[in-house]
């Protein structure tokens, strides 16, 4: 096994390492076996896949950032298994993703329920040697920046980006003794799990929002809420108006494409179109708090709530909520419509403004009472917010911490 000494150790050792300028650089070839999923004679046919089966087949659908997805997943029967001679995963190995979106590992942990899994062709599993790499390690090297550079390096293809087994084997790793490295794929791992953890309570927090908003308007053919405050268990049944009756829907302005920058800056005012933030320009058309409707492009019917000033092209509806509407309540009522059905046309999807005024809402007659539902949702929005970037806050911390975990080598 060739392995080469190198001068650069990490900036961050735990306690009990530092001072060992024990860190060795090797091809994977190596030290790791690069394996290819089956794409032979005996490749399951299209009917030779069902939902259920001896072994799980997986695509590269099924790798993403996150990990194995599991969704929509294919099964081949067991003497179809028998029959394949390669891509057949063990725990602890990595898959990574060789086409399309190429670069994306998963773990096949001990805690996946699947005992027999092969991989296709799209993809190649990594399998460590167990004296030499930790598994958990390299999975975690495979995250850190330098792989990111490997693969940028080895890819090839211009319509469909790939990689190739061979290039595969050339790649680097830069690794310690077992003891360090499984000390550092630990301290990675629970910094996985904190994530996981809170990723698992912002989904939380999103299901409970979904649910209180379809419970705070009245379903159709029902003329009060599921849930009301106590305050307003008396003021009898909201009424039924139509949509141009609670807000004035209009087009904004158009602006070149040539007008609008990516980046903001502090003369800019943020610019909406059809899809959401196309990016940021130096006029401004709306002053003001506004729901905005999306009216053209494959995601018309989205709604943002914007503040300040801001530009709005001809792709996005202003809406101006009439005078006993409250306009965060009528923003979270337009959320609940869910417009998008409303679209009309297959190649460039729109929503009419006459379509939409002539929807059906109900709306309570004590703009106090909306008042009440649209903070009682913006508090819990805010709480989604803050949830939302202490997940940003840990990740940009694991991104940082396996800079400073593994050695930066210059080749």
């Amino acid at each position: 096994m060739k392995t080469n000494k190198i001068e650069a150790v990490p900036r961050l050792r735990f306690s009990e390492f530092r001072g060992n300028e024990n860190w060795n650089e090797s091809c994977f070839k190596e030290v790791i076996s690069v394996i290819d999923g089956d794409r032979g004679k005996n490749y399951p046919k299209s009917e030779e896949f069902s939902q259920v089966g001896y072994c799980l087949f997986l695509s590269a659908k099924n790798v993403t950032k996150q990990g194995f997805a599991f969704e929509n997943v294919q099964f081949i029967t067991e003497e179809k298994d028998k029959a394949m001679s390669k891509g057949k995963l063990k725990r602890n190995d990595i898959v990574l993703t060789t086409r399309g979106s190429i670069g994306q590992f998963a773990y096949y942990s001990s805690s996946i329920n699947y005992e027999n899994v092969r991989i296709n062709s799209g993809m190649v599993l990594l399998r460590a040697k167990s004296n030499v790499i930790d598994s958990k390690y390299l999975y975690y090297f495979c995250q850190a920046p330098v792989l990111t550079k490997h693969i940028e390096d080895v890819a090839y293809g211009n319509a469909q980006q790939q990689l190739n087994v061979s290039g595969i084997k050339k790649f680097v790793i830069s690794y310690s003794e077992l003891v360090e490295q499984q000390k550092i794929a630990d301290c990675l791992s629970s910094l996985d799990t904190l994530i996981n953890a809170e990723n698992e309570q912002l989904d939380t927090l999103k299901e409970y929002k979904a649910g209180l908003l379809q419970q705070l308007f009245p379903a159709k053919g029902e003329t009060t809420p599921k849930r009301r405050f106590v305050e307003f268990e008396g003021d009898g049944d909201w009424e039924e108006v139509s949509l141009i009756q609670a807000c004035d829907m209009k087009a904004g302005t158009f602006i070149a494409a040539s007008e609008i920058q990516d980046t903001s800056k502090s003369d800019l005012y943020p610019c909406y179109g059809g899809n959401g933030l196309r990016g940021f320009t130096k006029t401004y058309t709306h002053n003001g708090v506004f729901p905005l409707v999306g009216r053209q492009g494959a995601l018309c019917g989205n709604i943002n709530l914007v503040e300040g000033k801001f530009h709005a092209t001809e792709h996005a509806l202003v809406c101006t909520p009439d005078l006993n509407i409250d306009v965060i309540w009528l923003y979270y009522q337009l959320v609940l419509l869910d417009l998008n059905k409303y679209a009309t046309g297959q190649a460039q999807p729109g929503l009419s403004v006459k379509n939409l005024n002539n929807i059906t809402l109900r709306v309570p007659d004590s703009l106090k009472e909306q008042q009440k539902i649209a903070d009682c949702l913006s508090s819990l929005c805010n709480l989604i917010e803050s949830q939302d970037n202490k997940i940003k806050t840990l990740k940009k911390h694991k991104q940082g911490l396996m800079q400073q975990l593994f050695p930066v080598i210059k080749h």
